[in-house]
């Protein structure tokens, strides 16, 4: 009797239709070969908003690192972003160093701040986790905002204009292109290795995670400080980018954005911090659309979006995990076939 039944079971696995990756990998082609030669008919808006969505995805994945691969719950992500931002702007001024070498110091400098205030994520986990990154957050801002001698205060630091390899701001369009795909390719081949296998090791069990020979504390403190050092080479990045740093660019807002990036497009998923970047970097425009058409003659547009979008912010995430916890990955998953991606199954923890 067993025989017979596991003569169909074998037959039924090898006659089980594998995934084609073809639409998809046809999909990054297209996308990349707009990417390229976008400067040459964007309009300087759309070159804006494509380099702002590249920053914010590189953010967005280190984010994932800590908060979707690890499970260490944090919202003080653009804290991080200052710390890189300052660095690399304080570098530009005072050293006149080329940017590469900005961006390197922005994020080591961002690696070291997130080790420092990982130190919590030894002890505890969850909300209390949330509540010591979020001291994190209000102490930094506080640093950036009062230590005026060098950060500039609220007035900030403004930055002279960067002319990369001789194209001026198109040369810097293909820094910011190239450093997120390299972002994402280093952050998805870190989790081939076993440093990331150790991440998913603690966010699902430390104690087993302890009793399989990881070293649980050492564990915790590089993914705080590698989704720092992401956050750290975007802010050097978005210095650049808005030619300016100061301290309402890193508020307690600004990192609940980043952790809906990570929950609307997908925990523990490369792709779902593109897709949440994407998402999130163009869902205030959207708004302001809406709004323009929407809104009465002679409202004050800029008093109406900014609680919109804190309160949007807030509800897309409770949606998203109520509703769709794999976020937009999952449903672009089930577009392609793929089900049962490890990926998507990874975002539901």
């Amino acid at each position: 009797m067993n025989a017979p039944m596991t003569s169909v079971s074998a037959e039924a696995v090898t006659a089980a239709p594998k995934r084609s990756y073809l639409p998809e990998l046809i999909s990054w082609l297209i996308l990349a070969a707009c990417l390229v030669v976008l400067p040459s008919f964007g309009s300087v808006y759309v070159i804006y908003m494509v380099c702002l969505i590249a920053i914010n995805i590189i953010a967005t994945v280190g984010l994932n690192i800590t908060v979707g691969y690890t499970g260490l719950l944090s919202i003080g992500h653009s804290a991080f972003l200052g710390v890189g931002a300052y660095a690399s702007a304080l570098m530009w001024l005072h050293l006149g160093t080329p940017l590469i070498v900005n961006m390197l110091v922005g994020g080591v400098a961002a690696f070291v701040i997130g080790l420092i205030f990982g130190v919590p994520a030894l002890r505890i986990r969850g909300v209390y986790l949330a509540i010591a990154t979020l001291a994190a957050q209000y102490f930094l801002y506080f640093i950036f905002q009062q230590w005026t001698s060098v950060t500039g205060g609220d007035r900030g630091l403004s930055l002279p204009r960067i002319d990369v390899f001789g194209l001026g701001d198109t040369g810097f369009y293909y820094v910011v292109m190239l450093t997120a795909l390299i972002a994402c390719i280093a952050a998805r081949n870190v989790f081939r290795t076993r440093v990331g296998r150790s991440f998913i090791a603690v966010r699902e069990k430390d104690y087993a995670a302890e009793v399989l020979g990881i070293n649980v504390i050492r564990t915790k403190l590089i993914a705080f400080g590698i989704g720092a050092a992401f956050a750290g080479v975007a802010g050097s990045l978005l210095a650049v980018f808005l030619r300016i740093v100061n301290p309402d660019q890193f508020t307690l807002v600004v990192s609940v954005f980043f952790l809906a990036a990570v929950v609307v497009g997908g925990r523990a998923s490369i792709l779902g911090s593109i897709l949440g970047a994407v998402f999130m970097t163009l869902m205030p425009e959207i708004l302001r659309f809406v709004l323009e058409h929407a809104a009465p003659q002679g409202a004050d547009l800029a008093r109406l979006l900014s609680p919109l979008r804190e309160i949007l912010f807030g509800a897309l995430i409770v949606g998203f995990l109520i509703f769709e916890p794999r976020g937009l990955v999952g449903l672009v998953r089930r577009a392609f076939g793929d089900t049962e991606a490890v990926e998507a199954r990874a975002g539901e923890h």
